[in-house]
């Protein structure tokens, strides 16, 4: 993969960006029912326990800079596993169980617009015109397929815990999206960087998924269980974080940040596809808005 000190993002920079959603989204797919069949926190142990665990090669080929940046980074190592695997595995995973997915896709894909409001507060990062007018039209589009094209559903959208849950996890992903642009963090190689912190994930989900099955939490107990476990491990986790992990470092955390806004499209047509869900004219109106919005707001006219 490109290195972090690659001038300019080459055509398979831009590949791995647009393969970031897909990836993410593939956790809608193989994560279908898996709620009802193992507890969130479990669930999201066994996510990145697995995940290290496949990547250990890596981890071990690279056992240095991976040494060297957890004893020189110990505290960044762990936050990075809480915000990244902890709060938005397991407690998305929890969230989930008391809220809508409209509601919970709308909330998560806030995650750019906190990327954006954090680096213009702590780093005085400027934002273009067209930047901004790309994140709002991407907006609208989610919005458009959340609701249905029915905007008169917004006074049905009934915020709980679960929806705080997944606001919380948002605002973490958009710290953890900044925090992979430490120095330290940049000198790894991303596999072996994301390998480091899914074990800095597994270590901080182990407790509460141990309290989890204390209280008669559930582990995965049948086939089609565990291998829709194995797909959110092998794509939801493993290509999508390291794709994501590579993507912050060539284009910045920021217009990283905007491939969240492609998910639901993304999610829409692969349930379409997968699990034979219909494909609705407000479907087709918040696709051609979100990819047009992304198109504007990562253009490099944009920024300007």
């Amino acid at each position: 993969m490109t290195s972090a000190t690659d001038p300019t993002p080459r055509l398979r920079d831009w590949l791995l960006f647009l393969a970031v959603p897909f990836f993410f989204s593939s956790n809608v797919i193989f994560g279908r029912g898996v709620i009802g069949d193992v507890s969130p926190f479990v669930t999201a142990f066994l996510r990145w326990f697995f995940s290290a665990l496949f990547i250990a090669p890596f981890i071990v080929s690279d056992w240095r800079a991976c040494l060297a940046f957890i004893r020189a980074k110990t505290a960044l190592w762990l936050v990075l596993g809480v915000l990244g695997m902890g709060i938005c595995g397991g407690v998305v995973y929890w969230g989930l169980t008391m809220t809508s997915a409209a509601n919970g896709t709308l909330i998560y894909t806030t995650s750019s617009l906190f990327i954006i409001l954090f680096q213009r507060i702590l780093h005085g990062r400027s934002i273009g015109r067209l930047e901004l007018v790309g994140m709002v039209i991407a907006f609208v589009g989610v919005a458009a397929i959340v609701l249905k094209g029915d905007v008169s559903q917004l006074v049905h959208l009934n915020f709980n815990l679960g929806d705080l849950a997944i606001l919380a996890a948002s605002i973490s992903f958009a710290a953890y999206s900044l925090l992979l642009r430490d120095p330290a963090a940049r000198k790894m190689a991303s596999l072996s960087l994301f390998g480091v912190i899914a074990l800095s994930g597994a270590l901080v989900l182990l407790p509460p998924a141990a309290i989890e099955l204390a209280n008669g939490g559930m582990l995965p107990s049948s086939a089609i269980a565990w291998a829709k476990v194995g797909g959110i491990i092998l794509f939801a986790s493993i290509a999508a974080f390291s794709c994501f992990t590579h993507t912050v470092r060539v284009f910045g955390p920021a217009t990283a940040g905007i491939t969240l806004y492609m998910m639901p499209p993304v999610s829409i047509v692969l349930a379409a596809v997968f699990l034979g869900e219909s494909f609705e004219h407000y479907h087709a109106i918040g696709i051609v808005l979100v990819t047009g919005g992304v198109v504007l707001a990562t253009a490099p006219f944009g920024k300007k």
